[in-house]
């Protein structure tokens, strides 16, 4: 999906080897971390053998052991993606799943602690865990953070007759890396009881396949999903007049139908004469870089239903009960769509009134396209780009999940918020645009969470509220309340979720289903008209930075 891998987030900055590294036995072997004073790291742990050569398109295989001590102070390579902003050609490897454990120092003292697994976000294209520096979670919040690479792309969601179908390679390697954190949590100060999955964007929407996985089943104890639930759906033509209707799940026969196409297009439809072998063996010997095109990269990033790891599509398994019985926390920002309708007006402007109609009229039916003009009159906000991405973000981000969270609330204790510092600081380095302000934008919420940015005063507060939120939501499924605000209660109706803001009464609880016209988005969306739906499959910031912003 249209997913910001790592915003507001900075890489972990490593110290110098001290008189005293930590050293940590692990089930595969020993590795030795930094030591930063209150908390220690440990980067660039293998969770699964490398998938390369032959075990390109592999279920994850535990990783081999190793003899001596492992140095474990610097992350490990990055999976094969393309830039998240910009043009560019691809980077990383294919040997990248490697997991990152930041924990507090003291781990032999008192109970163990609860871990946190961080899913990156990236619309399966790109990111890495080690875009996200946890150190404030595990120290204000005396929780272990672990945060994972997986596979991207066409090497982690690629499908073909001869795999069977789409065997969804991304979810099977954040499962695998599950099962490394319940053999291993404990040695570093961590309950492998007490396991937190959480994940933002595309790691939301991963969080959300975990909670209807039968392979998940045990693998973990609560769920955090932020601005990537189940429901996720975006109209067709929101940003740029060529997308097509965005769902982030789709039927594994796409992924296969698309898989052969690229076997031909690659020459691997069938072997060469006189070569031996598959389909498959042809293409686990091309070069990575034959695969990592855009082309490809895009035609790959959506996560297959109706297979062995997600035999049903999320959103319906949710509404019929069938999922995990964990407490969760779910929301979304107030303003998601800022930021990408602002990277795509200078191709695609929306300068008055009459080109507000024809984007409604473009992405809805007639009737729709009246109700949502005159429940979002353009007149009510400052620009009509502002009122485009208000719209937006109400229908593809915050309604259907409050949708979710209904569902999950018949059945487990769920938490619902809504981010809305509409000061937010922008830590993307996206070009920003007048009209179009990012306030509480897609992603934003990272910095209170992750220390990346500097925050004003009131915002460092806020900060400690989420982290407080977080982690004792992680330590005891409930995230209790924090100095001078509201308890954040069970969802037990519209008026539940709990809006996080900076200053004086900034934290409370609103009836976000009201604000948000989710009444009239429940009626008229997400059933679009017929013929709209254009490219199957999600879009990127890079695939539409790419076409709009000048490198």
């Amino acid at each position: 999906m249209l997913l910001l891998a790592g915003a507001g987030a900075a890489p972990a900055a490593g110290s110098g080897p001290g008189p005293a590294r930590p050293v940590v036995e692990t089930g595969r072997g020993a590795v030795l971390g930094r030591a930063h004073g209150a908390y220690d790291t440990f980067e660039g742990v293998p969770y699964a053998a490398p998938p390369t050569g032959p075990d390109r398109w592999r279920l994850p295989r535990p990783a081999p052991r190793w003899q001596g001590v492992r140095d474990a102070g610097a992350p490990g390579a990055r999976c094969v993606q393309l830039p998240a902003l910009g043009p560019g050609g691809p980077s990383g490897s294919e040997d990248c799943l490697f997991l990152n454990v930041t924990a507090p120092a003291a781990r032999d003292r008192g109970p163990l602690r609860p871990v946190m697994v961080w899913f990156h976000g990236g619309g399966f294209v790109n990111g890495a865990g080690d875009s996200y520096r946890p150190d404030r979670l595990a120290v204000l919040g005396d929780a272990v953070v672990v945060t994972v690479n997986y596979r991207l792309g066409v090497f982690g969601l690629f499908g073909h007759p001869e795999l069977g179908g789409a065997p969804d390679f991304a979810l099977a390697d954040q499962q695998a890396a599950l099962r490394w954190v319940r053999q291993n949590a404990a040695r570093f100060g961590g309950d492998p009881g007490a396991v937190t999955v959480f994940g933002e964007s595309a790691g939301g929407l991963s969080v959300c396949a975990h909670l209807v996985s039968p392979a998940s089943a045990g693998l973990f104890q609560r769920a955090i999903v932020q601005s990537g639930s189940c429901s996720t759906t975006m109209p067709p033509r929101s940003l740029l007049p060529g997308l097509g209707t965005y769902r982030p799940f789709a039927p594994q026969r796409r992924a296969v139908e698309a898989g052969t196409a690229t076997a031909a297009a690659l020459g691997c439809a069938r072997p060469a004469r006189g070569a031996s072998g598959t389909a498959l063996d042809c293409l686990r010997r091309l070069d990575p870089g034959r695969l990592a095109t855009t082309e490809l990269m895009q035609r790959f990033s959506s996560v297959s239903y109706g297979t062995a790891l997600l035999p049903e599509e999320p959103r319906r398994a949710l509404r019929a009960g069938r999922f995990h019985r964990v407490p969760v926390v779910q929301g979304t920002t107030r303003d998601e769509m800022r930021i990408f309708v602002g990277q795509t007006l200078a191709a695609y402007p929306i300068g008055d009134a009459a080109a507000y109609r024809a984007r409604l009229e473009r992405s809805f039916d007639a009737r729709t396209a009246r109700a949502v003009g005159a429940r979002y009159p353009v007149t009510a906000y400052p620009t009509p780009a502002v009122a485009w991405s208000a719209l937006l973000s109400d229908a593809s981000f915050t309604c259907p999940a409050l949708r979710d969270t209904a569902a999950l609330a018949r059945y487990v204790p769920t938490y619902s918020y809504l981010f809305a510092d509409g000061d937010a600081p922008d830590a993307t380095g996206l070009p920003e645009r007048p009209e179009l302000p990012y306030g509480a934008s897609h992603g934003f919420e990272l910095p209170y969470l992750f220390s990346s940015v500097p925050l004003a005063a009131p915002q460092r507060a806020l900060s400690e509220a989420m982290i407080g939120y977080w982690t004792r939501f992680a330590r005891t499924g409930r995230p209790g309340s924090a100095p001078g605000a509201p308890p954040w209660e069970p969802h037990r109706s519209p008026s539940s979720v709990l809006s996080l803001a900076p200053g004086p009464g900034g934290i409370r609880t609103v009836d976000a289903r009201t604000r948000h016209h989710c009444a009239l988005w429940d009626a008229r969306w997400p059933d679009p008209r017929p013929g709209t739906s254009g490219i199957a499959g999600p879009w990127t910031v890079a695939e539409v930075t790419a076409a709009t912003v000048p490198p």
